[in-house]
């Protein structure tokens, strides 16, 4: 029984599940996650191991070889790249397509506890984490107060307002920005520890032995059971002075004698500035299966209650509400979805000219959309810019299958059937040719499924809504459809627009034609036998013709793809930037951020004073804290990472502004480095963790031959005139002063290297990583760290470090009597991918497209000659990632094509006439390239997306025309005849179904929503593909159609031995 006989039985039944369907639709719209972009799930894993104190070679040969070498027992690794800058070592490990995530974490935490073995006394375990792309932050929760310290900020942050992230469901928790973490700091005097003959190694012993932790034990007296406590832990911060260091008779030395104890932080080495004041904030970093929109709504409104945890002096505000962006962009898609909706109906009313018929046709897209965004919640999708796109997108098509229902209903009702029976009949009939075009144009996106990386991650989600609602489309316009159209429709009639015509319609059809033809008409049937004289004008020169147009089209879409410019995703001109800045390696924290100061006034300046709100990020993060390199990366306190958000009315061209930036601050500060980076959640996401779209890394086995490569890429680079800030990332010139100690003077003074280190470790650093302690704040239950140092601000010479002691109670011998101190340099950061260390050339682009930028780096590389032996220089970042995503784009178009040729043949049994339907391709990409050049946009992932769609409508098109052609041909019995008839028949159908997606696509293709800059060029592809394409239907195919069929047999293909091998008419199923 097919659907619509049982519709047409039970219609009461359509309606119920129809209902029923909207009903959990509706309630799947509040369900369904909201984000600005679906989620990648990139098989990546972290693992980050901070050691206060070490250098980057250290850090690398210590913890990152180790761990690297462990990793290869691991399945499915791909790729392992590690950065190693003081105190860090950061791993990124990236595994194939479709490795078992779950798996790998546990197969790389048993490796972890493994190379934990190797790791240097004092080293914590390495953290392990799966951080995808999409797991960024939205925005900042910010801590200010007039009264308090930064530390006191922190650990109230810390303390009382992190620990509330676990009650938003699908925020993660990482540690607050701008200080470090609270400690007990005791300040040692090193003159009073001179005078005393004492180290500051003597005054960590001495902390280690009189504040011990210790378990409780119990003790039974009678009939109770005591807790025995011992004051084994200091219970004050001042307690810690009275300690005794040393005992000489009835003289004690206390640690109050040589230090400052304080309730302090650790080691200075950052800070946060909001508004170019310090401060304290947390990022808020979504899990990236959570909403945006969802987690940010639920963090608002939990900030009274977080305010209530705080003393009246601190306040909390949520700044940098990227939320905003996202809820604006879907507002913005769902708006011009709906506008596309109207204007798509208006249309249709306009060549219907029947309102009832115009509503049957526009209440399937209601039904169809809805049930698709049931489809992506069951599918595990959310509410993004993709999927938004592809129902925008679906809107026209789901038209057409109305629309072509609705025209075949008043066909049959003109042959003087009774409305049920005609619009049965009418369904009936098409049933399986509508069946047809569904899954052609399913066909155009079954390539998702096949894609790799970031393009399936994000043409799936695509895909998937635009499947689910054209799938809703066919089944409602097989039941809804013939049960709304009982009700609603009258005797109207119409004009012939046969999708499958039998002899008594053919010959119906030549009776109106002839009618036509010897009668005046007007309006629209003037017009098409206007269309009908001229295609048999074509007729006459049909293979010159086709010539032209296969040959011009293919050489046009050539050309067009040649000359556009290629990109990731369109650029959006969005207020606000992200600038990083980089003063000369080693370059003090203070003196960062005063230049951090000097930006923020020229950047105040040059927008004259619309700064809405800045964001800034000055030195390294805290050792303690390692996780949070994943947010923000900087190899030195000579790096700062500044944020700005200009005025909302405040208009500019922001690249222009760029430069502007750049000019001013070159010449104001000259040895400072710049580079703008990603700041838009769209940017970040594609980008990958690249810094700028263009990067170059140059790998080999020896730094000194890199970094000479580098700067000669440098160089080269920066001749290319529209490159900006090229430059190496890394700092390669870190300065050292290096302590050589003779082992000879040492061994003749009875002494060892351990000795020397303790000492200098604890003048130069502190001993937090070497002599762990503890101190137990029992009033807010938390342990804080205890640590010796020397006063981050006493040691300014380098005779202050030679005048460390090394023996404990003596004032010699010092550092200067076993050493000889020299001033050099060092790579501040190494990175490395394998067995290779690497640098990054980076650069930014300006009035550019990224495919042209990539073209020219690869000729400045090609041109600097072959490297040296073992050395590699290779474009990263978003340029491997276009090359990636435009090979995978292509594959998956041609794909697509074979699929559709091949589910033709099958239906036609045929495969010239799979070849005639194909034929309007090479329009649709000529059209959406013209359109995308015209309108100055780029082919980027939207716009690809655009012109695969048109191929997928061109192609329904084609498939009504070459239907009706060969049925007409079997009639006639000459193929031109049935070519010029069958583009008549088809004439309004396709205009109108072109016409009314062309007009849904206006209001997406202005792009004057918030998101309009990343969707326009979809649009925009769209419209010119369906315009080429039904040009091309109609004015070239019918021409194709009649020389491919010309010689065409009669013959039935069917090899069955009851079937007759002679002349059948297909259109009465009768031998002839």
């Amino acid at each position: 029984m097919s659907l619509v006989s049982s519709a047409l039985k039970k219609p009461i039944a359509v309606i119920v599940i129809t209902g029923g369907l909207l009903l959990f639709s509706v309630l799947s719209i509040f369900k369904i996650p909201i984000d600005i972009f679906p989620k990648l799930n990139l098989p990546t894993i972290y693992v980050i191991e901070p050691y206060g104190g070490m250098s980057p070679q250290q850090m690398e040969g210590f913890f990152a070889t180790r761990l690297q070498d462990q990793f290869l027992y691991v399945n499915g690794v791909k790729s392992i790249s590690t950065k190693n800058i003081q105190g860090l070592t950061l791993l990124k490990l990236t595994f194939y397509e479709n490795t078992d995530m779950a798996e790998a974490s546990a197969q790389v935490a048993l490796q972890v506890n493994r190379a934990m073995k190797f790791f240097p006394p004092g080293a914590l375990p390495p953290q392990v984490m799966r951080f995808d792309a999409s797991s960024l932050p939205v925005g900042e929760l910010v801590f200010s107060s007039p009264t308090k310290s930064l530390k006191e900020i922190y650990d109230l942050a810390a303390t009382r307002i992190r620990p509330m992230f676990a009650s938003v469901p699908g925020l993660s928790a990482p540690p607050p920005f701008g200080a470090n973490s609270r400690s007990v700091v005791v300040n040692v005097d090193p003159q009073k520890l001179r005078s005393f003959n004492l180290s500051a190694d003597e005054v960590v012993e001495a902390i280690a032995k009189n504040n011990v932790m210790t378990p409780s034990g119990n003790i039974r007296i009678n009939n109770t059971m005591y807790v025995t406590t011992i004051n084994s832990l200091e219970k004050q911060v001042s307690d810690f002075g009275e300690i005794p260091i040393v005992t000489n008779g009835n003289n004690t030395v206390f640690i109050r004698d040589v230090a400052r104890v304080s309730d302090a932080a650790d080691v200075t080495v950052d800070y946060a500035l909001v508004n170019g004041k310090r401060s304290v904030y947390i990022p808020i970093v979504k899990t990236a299966d959570a909403s945006t929109w969802d987690v940010v709504k639920t963090l608002k409104s939990k900030i009274p209650e977080m305010q209530s945890l705080l003393p009246d002096d601190v306040k909390i505000s949520y700044e940098f509400d990227q939320s905003v962006f996202v809820i604006n962009a879907v507002k913005s898609l769902v708006t011009e979805g709906i506008l596309g909706a109207l204007l798509t109906g208006l249309m249709v009313l306009l060549f219907l000219r029947d309102l009832r018929s115009c509503l049957v046709v526009v209440v399937t897209i209601p039904v169809a959309v809805l049930c698709a965004v049931m489809g992506l919640k069951l599918a595990g999708q959310t509410i993004n810019i993709m999927t938004l796109s592809g129902l925008a997108l679906a809107i026209g098509i789901l038209v057409d299958q109305a629309t072509v229902t609705i025209e075949n209903i008043h066909q049959h009702m003109e042959m003087g059937k009774n409305k049920r029976r005609a619009i049965y009949d009418a369904c009936a009939e098409i049933s399986f040719p509508l069946l047809l075009i569904l899954l052609c144009i399913l066909a155009v996106f079954a390539p998702s499924f096949i894609m790799n990386g970031v393009p399936k991650a994000m043409f799936l989600p695509l895909s998937l809504s635009i499947g689910f609602a054209m799938i809703a489309s066919y089944f409602a316009a097989q039941t809804l459809v013939p049960v709304i159209a009982n009700w609603w429709l009258g005797e109207t009639k119409h004009s012939h627009a046969g999708l499958a015509l039998d002899k008594q319609e053919v010959e119906e059809v030549d009776e109106h034609l002839e009618y036509e033809q010897h009668h005046e008409v007007r309006g629209f049937e003037k017009f098409k036998l206007g269309f009908m004289r001229l295609l048999q004008g074509g007729m006459k020169r049909a293979g010159w013709v086709v010539a032209v147009y296969l040959l011009g089209g293919i050489a046009l879409a050539g050309a067009c793809y040649f000359y556009i410019g290629k990109d990731l995703m369109p650029h959006v001109n969005a207020g606000q930037f992200q600038l990083r800045l980089r003063m000369p390696d080693g370059t003090r924290l203070e003196r960062t951020e005063a230049g951090l100061h000097e930006v923020l006034k020229i950047v105040d300046s040059t927008v004259d004073g619309h700064v809405a709100i800045s964001s800034a990020y000055v030195g390294l993060i805290p050792s303690s804290y390692g996780t949070s390199n994943l947010y923000i990366f900087n190899s030195g306190t000579h790096e700062a990472v500044l944020q700005v958000n200009l005025d909302e009315d405040y208009k500019v061209n922001i690249e222009q502004l760029k430069d502007q930036l750049r000019e001013a601050i070159r010449k104001k500060i000259p040895d400072m480095r710049i580079s703008f980076e990603p700041i838009d959640l769209t940017e970040k996401i594609m980008s990958q963790g690249a810094s700028t779209p263009i990067e170059v890394r140059v790998a080999g086995k020896d730094m000194k031959q890199i970094s000479g490569y580098a700067n000669k890429l440098v160089k080269a680079l920066q001749d290319i005139p529209f490159l900006r800030d090229v430059q190496i990332a890394q700092p390669l010139h870190f300065p050292v002063i290096s302590i050589d100690i003779d082992r000879l003077k040492l061994a003749q003074m009875g002494l060892n290297i351990y000795q020397v280190a303790r000492s200098v470790t604890a003048s130069t650093s502190s001993s937090r990583f070497t002599e762990k302690n503890q101190w137990l704040d029992e009033k807010v239950a938390y342990t804080y760290q205890v640590q010796v140092q020397v006063p981050e601000y006493s040691m300014t010479a380098i005779n202050d470090l030679k005048e460390i002691p090394l023996v404990k109670g003596q004032s010699r011998p010092v550092l200067a009597d076993i050493a000889t101190f020299r001033l050099t340099e060092m790579p501040g950061e190494y990175d490395r991918v394998g067995p290779r260390r690497f640098v990054t050339v980076s650069a930014n682009i300006r009035d550019k497209d990224l495919g042209a930028a990539t073209t020219a780096v690869q000729a400045a590389i090609h041109e600097l000659g072959d490297p040296p032996k073992g050395l590699v220089a290779e474009l990263k970042g978003a340029s491997s990632l276009l090359v990636e995503t435009l090979d995978s784009l292509q594959g998956g178009l041609l794909v697509a094509v074979i699929v559709i040729f091949l589910l033709l043949a099958a239906n036609y049994q045929s495969f010239k006439l799979s070849l005639v339907v194909l034929t309007t391709i090479p329009a649709v990409i000529a059209g959406a390239l013209i359109a995308l050049l015209l309108t100055g946009a780029t082919l980027n992932l939207q716009s690809y997306m655009g012109m695969i769609m048109s191929t997928g409508v061109s192609v329904a098109n084609a498939i009504l025309i070459v239907t009706n052609a060969e049925k007409l041909r079997l009639e006639y019995e000459d193929p031109y005849k049935a070519a010029v008839v069958s583009a008549g028949i088809r004439l309004r159908p396709i205009l109108m179904t072109s016409l009314a997606m062309i007009a849904g696509m206006i209001p997406m293709a202005s792009g004057l929503g918030e998101a309009g800059d990343q969707t326009a060029p979809l649009g925009r592809a769209v419209i010119g593909g369906l315009i080429a394409s039904t040009l091309a239907a109609l004015l070239v195919l019918p021409l194709v159609y009649a020389l491919m069929q010309r010689k065409a047999s009669y013959t039935s293909p069917s090899l069955m031995p009851s079937e007759p091998i002679i002349k059948i008419n297909k259109l009465e199923n009768e031998v002839i």
